[in-house]
């Protein structure tokens, strides 16, 4: 399986460089990502990830933990943290970064329980693919949590992409599909893949949350329409 994100942050590991991951959507095209972004450290990181950090309690699973930059700050602080990834050689990285706990898996493939904060940070909506992918994720991650737990998940707004200078939108953004159901292709040196992903805006991810049996609260919002939010159980 082509894994463009774990080669990158591979590669960047190793050389100390890396070429950016090219970007492309059923919207944009050409954007990029720049593999040290993954390597980024405290003083680099946007303040919905700090607040997020510093919202975090007990044992904590981070979710989606690329090269584990979220993991080795909890670490830091004297936290119980697992980094769950499912790139082997994202977790690989992380290993030898000396994150301590690093459990490589699919999220829908993680059954250990007894968690105070489930962690997903960089657009965690994203990793849901779906609504009903995000309900399915919700209601899983529910199950690992303890009595009083709590998820923090990130993600962003993005109906200004369809927005015309004059305020108009140039698609229907109550059609049967979801806007925020993005097609995403990453492409890195000749590794490339596709995949949905999924961004929210904030009723609807309060919405989901509810079907799933959990309170949402909004913490943070970001600058460019992105937002942090608090899930406990209902």
């Amino acid at each position: 399986m082509s894994d463009p994100i774990g080669q990158a942050i591979s590669d960047f590991y190793k050389n100390g460089t890396a070429p950016d991951i090219l970007i492309n959507t059923n919207y944009t095209e050409g954007e990029i990502l720049p593999p040290a972004y993954f390597f980024r450290t405290w003083g680099e990181m946007p303040k919905i990830e700090k607040t997020a950090i510093k919202n975090c309690q007990g044992k904590i699973l981070d979710v989606g933990a690329a090269a584990g930059s979220h993991a080795l700050e909890l670490q830091k602080q004297g936290f119980d943290v697992t980094a769950l990834e499912k790139s082997e050689l994202a977790a690989a990285v992380m290993k030898k970064r000396g994150v301590e706990k690093v459990v490589c898996a699919d999220v829908f493939h993680f059954k250990e329980t007894g968690f105070d904060t489930i962690l997903l940070l960089m657009n965690g909506t994203g990793i849901g693919q779906t609504i009903d992918g995000l309900k399915k994720m919700l209601l899983h991650l529910k199950s690992l949590l303890n009595e009083g737990g709590q998820m923090l998940i990130d993600s962003s707004d993005i109906h200004y992409l369809f927005e015309e200078e004059d305020g108009s939108l140039w698609i229907d953004l109550a059609n049967d599909n979801y806007y925020g159901e993005m097609d995403y292709e990453l492409v890195y040196k000749n590794h490339s893949t596709q995949f949905k992903w999924l961004f929210t805006d904030l009723e609807t991810l309060a919405k989901t949350a509810g079907e799933a049996g959990l309170n949402c609260q909004l913490i943070e919002k970001g600058e460019q329409n992105d937002f942090l939010v608090r899930l406990t159980l209902g």
